[in-house]
């Protein structure tokens, strides 16, 4: 037999219409070529599928068959052709984030709470970026956005800039390099320095200040929460580096301040980078519509 969607349609909507005449109507044919596409189906079949004699009109045994499929395919079928409706719309897709930034996650969830609420048929994911390369993922399509400090010229890619933040330096306030009204990366010798498990390439005090002035602090403890790091600087078990928002975020009630990172201080800059071809999605450009009114909520 070769069964086709409209097969399913037609013997669903007779057994529910209980006649040809209705049946045609709801199916937007004439009765004429419905009775003819009944009867190219039972042809097909080689068995009776409705009770003609019968008012209403019902199925046969071989009928009821048939509608069982047609009950557990349909609905399948008209769920595939909503969901490429809204691809091609842009209400649904897929948005897999990636975070270089380990500081993010807590700006990045108020951004996603609100993005939820508008498109509730986009499936977002988010995977930490510092445990993969995550640019060659986004080429790949192995994820659909990368919050990253570090812009590259990636063929196919673009970066479009969330906000720009100042590093800046924490210490106890009883901490010695306190009264100071700047730190420069001297400074950081015979220091602890307290910082997220991350690669140090990816740390802002390492890639903007110590690596290039060749300054190693004296011990380098790592912990995850920034809150515990702002309570282990607070008991000057050490300094540390944070990006400005984070600091003022986090509302830590504790003896401790920040200091700008050399004289003029250090600035940089956040950015979701994006596929080209995907900047046309109207959920993806939102979530970075979004990410730009909490950053100015982070700044204010």
């Amino acid at each position: 037999m070769h069964i086709e969607f409209r097969h399913l349609r037609t013997v669903k909507a007779i057994h529910e219409a209980g006649g040809l005449a209705r049946a045609a109507e709801q199916l937007n044919i004439t009765q004429s070529a419905l009775s003819h596409q009944v009867k190219g189906l039972e042809d097909q079949a080689g068995v009776e599928l409705f009770v003609r004699r019968s008012k209403p009109m019902r199925l046969s045994a071989a009928g009821f068959r048939l509608l069982r499929l047609a009950e557990q395919v349909l609905p399948q079928v008209e769920a595939l052709q909503e969901e490429f409706s809204g691809l091609r719309t842009g209400k649904s897709g897929r948005l897999h984030i990636a975070i270089e930034c380990h500081a993010c996650f807590e700006w990045l969830f108020p951004v996603l709470e609100a993005f939820r609420k508008t498109w509730p048929d986009v499936d977002v994911d988010i995977r930490p970026g510092l445990a993969f390369d995550a640019m060659p993922a986004l080429m790949k399509e192995e994820v659909d956005v990368v919050i990253s400090s570090d812009p590259e010229d990636l063929p196919g890619v673009t970066f479009a800039p969330l906000f720009e933040y100042r590093p800046v330096f924490v210490a106890a306030a009883a901490h010695p390099l306190a009264a100071k009204p700047w730190i420069d990366a001297q400074d950081f010798r015979g220091e602890t320095l307290i910082t997220y498990p991350v690669d140090r390439a990816r740390l802002d005090v390492f890639s903007q200040l110590l690596g290039p002035a060749k300054v190693e602090p004296a011990a380098i403890r790592q912990v995850e929460l920034t809150a515990v790091i702002l309570l282990l600087v607070a008991s000057n078990r050490g300094v540390s580096v944070l990006p400005d928002w984070v600091v003022r975020e986090v509302k830590f009630n504790s003896d401790y301040v920040t200091r700008p990172l050399t004289q003029k201080g250090l600035r940089r800059g956040l950015f979701a980078a994006t596929r080209a071809d995907d900047l046309g999605k109207p959920f993806m450009t939102d979530l970075v519509r979004l990410a730009g009114q909490e950053a100015k909520r982070l700044q204010a």
